[in-house]
C-alpha cells in the first residue's frame, strides 16, 4: 500500500523511494542506502519544507545542487557507476547501528509530514547454518563408507579370492570314480576261479526328489504319476520288485544320498536310465566278484569286501596285482544334480587288474577235496586236508580242505577262515623221522643196514623212558626197518649219534619254523625248541628225533618229502605261476634257486628206504598206487585236547619213486575209526595220487626199485 505525496503523479515505495522516480537518488536530509547517517543542524541556512534537498556528491565527483520542482521528470537513463563496498551495518535491538557507533535517522520528505510510528521491537532472526560443516560430515561419511567397501573389495578378490574360487568350484564339481575291473584267477590251463562282473548301486536324492513333479506322465499301470517321493517309488518300484509305499518312504527326508539297491544287474539300469530321472535317482557302476567254480578251491581262492579289496586267501595275497586302478570323471553340475555340457570336464582311465594264474589243476583240486571230504565221513574226523606238489618246481598242484566253503555264499563267516594247510600247526609225528634219517645217512652216523635191537620200551642215558606205538617183542630191525616199521624206540637210539646242534641245523634247513613261502593269509611257522640247544630239556632232545615237541603246518610238512624226491634240493612252495596284463602281456612267475638240504645220494638212499614203508611189512601198504612206485611215510602225532589228548594221523609219499614227480599229503585230525596214518590217510593217498599220477599223463614206473633189508 502507496501513501499520498505532495506531488500527485508520484507514489512512494515502502523504501520511502518514489516510484517512477528518474532517478533513485536520495533527498536531502536522508541516509543513502548503505552509508552513515550524520546529524545536522537547523537554524539559518535550512532548507525550507517542501524544498528540494540537495544531493551528497558521489565521492571523488563534484557535487551539483538540483532544484526540485513538483513536476514529474521524464525519466533519463543513468549510467551505472562502480559503487564502493560500505560496512556492514549491524542489527540492534530497535533498528541498525552504523559502524561508526551513531544510530542513523530517518528524515521525512518535505513535501509530507508523516505522523510518528512506535518502534516494535522485533524477534531476533535465527542464525543462519553453516552447510559447509554438512558437507564436510557427508563426504567424510561417505569416504569411510566407500573406504570400507574398497578394503573388503580387496580382501575377497585378493586375499580371499583364490579360496572362494576354488570353494565354489568345489560346491559345482562332482566326481564319479570309475571303478577298474579286477582281474580274474584262473587255474593253470585257464580255468575260472573268481571273476568280477559289471553291477550298478541305484541312489536316490530325498531332498531334491521333494521338487520332482510327475507332468501327468502315464506309469505302468495306467495311473498318473504324483508329485514328490510317492512319484519316484511309483516309476522304480515295479523295476526293482519292491513295495511302492515302503520305497516312497525311504525317499522321504533332507539326505541326499539313499542307497535303494546293490548289485543291479545292467538291464535293470538300462531300465532305470530310460525313466529320465537322473535329478533324482542315478545308478553308480560298481563291481560283483563271482567264483564261478563255487566250492573248488574256495577256502583258498578267499574272498573280497564290498570296496573289492581282498580278504583272504589269493584274493588277499596278490590283491595288488589284481585291484588294478579305479579312474575318475570329473565334471560341473547344475544345482539339479545334471552334468553342465559346456562345463570343464576330465577323465582319468581306469586300468584293469591284471590276471593271476595259479599252478593249481581244477580237476585235480576237485580230486583232493572230494577225497578228504569221503574220509572225513567215512572215519568221523574233525577235518581233513591235501595237498599236492610238484617236487620238480615247488608248485601246488592242489591245496584242499575238507568242508571247503562257497565264496559266493556270505551267509556265515567259513569264507573267512582261511586254509587250514597253512594255518592250523600240529607236531608232524613219525612223517618227522624222515629228517632224523636224512640226518644219520648225510653224516654217515648210520647206513640203511646199520643194525638196531629195538624193544617196545627204551630207556636213554638221562632217564627218559620211550615207547613204540603198539606192543611188540624185541626186534632186530636195520636202519631201513626202523623206518618201515616207525619205531619210536629204534629212531631214539638211531639219535644217540647225532649231535644236539645237528639235530636242530636239520630242523631248520627243511624248513621247520619258516614262512612256507605261499604268502597266504593267517599263515603259522609253527613252534619250535629254544634256539640254543643247551636250553633244550632232556626229553626234548629226544622226543624231536620222531616228531614230537615241536609243531608244523600241513605244507612245512610236506615239503621235506618234496625236498628229498627232488634229489635233496628244498624249491620254495608257490601257488603263483604268473600274471597276465590288460594287454595280454604274460609275465611268469619269478622262480628262487633251490636251496641244498642233503646230496643227491643220500636222497636216493633215503628215497629207497621210504618206499619199504609201502611194501609188504611197511606201515603204510595201504598207499600203493598200481603201476607206480610209492615212497612215503605214515605219521600219527598226539596232539593237547582239552584236558585230554587227540591225534593227528597222516601220510606224505611221493611217485613215481624212480622218478618222482609228485608229493601228495595227507592229514585228518581226530579220526574216530583209527588213530593211525596207516588205516585211515594211506588210502586216500592212493587215491589221490592215482588220479593225479592219470590226469598229468605221467607214465608208469618201468624198473623194480632196489629192495633194502628192514631186519637183521
Amino acid at each position: 500500500m502507496t501513501r499520498p505525496t505532495s506531488d500527485p503523479g508520484r507514489q512512494r515505495t515502502p523504501t520511502g523511494r518514489a516510484a517512477g522516480s528518474r532517478s533513485a537518488q536520495p533527498r536531502a536530509g536522508q541516509q543513502r542506502a548503505g552509508q552513515p547517517r550524520t546529524a545536522q543542524p537547523r537554524g539559518q541556512g535550512a532548507p525550507r519544507q517542501g524544498a528540494a534537498s540537495p544531493r551528497k556528491p558521489a565521492k571523488n565527483q563534484p557535487r551539483t545542487t538540483q532544484p526540485r520542482t513538483t513536476q514529474q521528470r521524464k525519466p533519463e537513463p543513468r549510467k551505472p557507476e562502480p559503487r564502493k563496498a560500505q560496512p556492514r551495518a549491524t542489527s540492534t535491538r530497535l533498528g541498525f547501528q552504523a559502524p561508526g557507533g551513531t544510530r542513523p535517522t530517518t528524515k521525512a520528505p518535505a513535501t509530507q509530514t508523516r505522523p510518528a510510528r512506535s518502534r516494535v521491537a522485533r524477534p531476533l532472526p535465527p542464525s543462519p547454518g553453516r552447510p559447509e560443516l554438512r558437507q564436510r560430515w557427508l563426504v567424510g561419511i561417505a569416504a569411510v563408507v566407500v573406504l570400507v567397501f574398497l578394503v573388503r573389495l580387496v580382501h575377497v578378490q585378493i586375499i580371499e579370492g583364490p579360496s572362494l574360487a576354488a570353494d565354489a568350484e568345489q560346491r559345482r564339481t562332482a566326481t564319479a570314480v570309475t571303478p577298474a575291473h579286477r582281474g580274474d584267477i584262473t587255474d593253470a590251463n585257464g580255468v575260472v576261479l573268481a571273476t568280477s562282473v559289471d553291477r550298478y548301486t541305484v541312489i536316490g536324492d530325498p531332498k531334491a526328489i521333494k521338487d520332482f513333479r510327475g507332468s501327468g506322465r502315464p506309469t505302468v499301470d495306467g495311473k498318473e504319476v504324483e508329485d514328490g517321493a510317492l512319484g519316484i517309488a511309483q516309476l522304480l518300484a515295479p523295476i526293482l520288485d519292491v513295495p511302492k509305499n515302503e520305497l516312497a518312504a525311504r525317499l522321504v527326508g533332507e539326505s541326499r544320498y539313499e542307497v535303494l539297491a546293490k548289485n543291479v544287474v545292467p538291464e535293470v539300469q538300462r531300465a532305470i536310465a530310460d525313466l529320465g530321472i537322473r535329478a533324482y535317482v542315478r545308478t553308480d557302476l560298481t563291481s560283483r566278484r563271482t567264483y564261478p567254480s563255487g566250492t573248488v578251491a574256495g577256502s583258498l581262492v578267499g574272498f573280497v569286501n564290498d570296496e573289492q579289496v581282498g580278504q583272504g586267501g589269493i584274493e588277499a595275497a596278490y590283491d595288488d596285482l589284481l585291484a588294478g586302478t579305479a579312474g575318475s570323471d570329473t565334471y560341473e553340475r547344475s544345482l539339479d544334480g545334471l552334468r553342465i555340457p559346456t562345463a570343464g570336464q576330465e577323465s582319468v582311465p581306469a586300468v584293469p587288474g591284471d590276471d593271476v594264474q595259479l599252478s593249481l589243476v581244477h580237476d585235480i583240486q576237485w580230486k583232493a577235496q572230494d577225497a578228504v571230504d569221503e574220509a572225513q565221513r567215512a572215519t568221523g574226523a574233525e577235518y581233513g586236508i591235501a595237498i599236492v606238489q610238484d617236487v620238480r618246481t615247488g608248485e601246488l598242484v592242489a591245496l584242499a580242505d575238507s568242508g571247503s566253503v562257497n565264496p559266493n555264499d556270505r551267509s556265515t563267516a567259513a569264507v573267512a577262515q582261511g586254509s587250514r594247510a597253512v594255518k592250523d600247526v600240529f607236531d608232524p609225528g613219525s612223517t618227522g623221522k624222515v629228517i632224523t634219517m636224512a640226518a644219520a645217512l648225510e653224516a654217515g652216523h648210520w647206513t640203511p643196514d646199520s643194525q638196531f635191537v629195538v624193544p617196545y620200551s627204551f630207556t636213554t642215558p638221562n632217564g627218559q623212558t620211550f615207547h613204540d606205538s603198539h606192543q611188540h617183542p624185541t626186534q632186530r630191525l636195520t636202519l631201513t626197518g626202523v623206518l618201515a616199521q616207525s619205531s619210536n624206540t629204534g629212531t631214539v637210539q638211531v639219535g644217540e649219534k647225532i649231535p644236539l646242534q645237528e639235530r636242530q641245523d636239520y630242523l631248520e634247513k627243511f624248513g621247520f619254523g619258516q614262512p612256507t613261502g605261499l604268502g597266504l593269509p593267517g599263515e603259522s611257522v609253527g613252534l619250535m625248541p629254544p634256539d640254543d640247544v643247551a636250553d633244550w630239556d632232556g626229553r626234548t632232545q629226544y622226543t624231536v628225533l620222531f616228531g614230537q615237541g615241536l609243531s608244523v603246518n600241513a605244507m612245512q610238512a610236506t615239503s621235506v618229502f618234496s625236498t628229498v624226491a627232488n634229489g635233496g634240493v628244498r624249491m620254495t612252495p608257490t601257488l603263483f605261476e604268473g600274471s597276465t596284463s590288460p594287454d595280454g602281456t604274460t609275465t611268469p612267475a619269478e622262480r628262487a634257486p633251490g636251496e641244498r638240504v642233503i646230496s643227491e645220494e643220500t636222497a636216493d638212499t633215503l628215497l629207497q628206504m621210504m618206499e619199504t614203508v609201502t611194501e609188504e611189512g611197511g606201515t603204510g601198504v595201504n598207499a600203493a598206487v598200481p603201476g607206480y612206485r610209492v615212497a612215503g611215510k605214515t605219521g600219527t602225532a598226539q596232539m593237547p585236547a582239552g584236558n585230554g589228548w587227540t591225534y593227528m594221523a597222516s601220510f606224505i609219499g611221493v611217485a613215481p619213486a624212480d622218478d618222482p614227480r609228485y608229493t601228495v599229503a595227507v592229514f585228518l585230525k581226530s579220526p574216530h575209526s583209527s588213530i593211525f596214518g596207516g588205516d585211515v590217510a594211506a588210502p586216500v593217498f592212493s587215491d589221490i595220487m592215482g588220479f593225479t599220477l592219470q590226469k598229468m599223463d605221467v607214465p608208469p614206473s618201468t624198473t623194480q626199485g632196489k629192495r633194502l633189508k628192514t631186519e637183521w
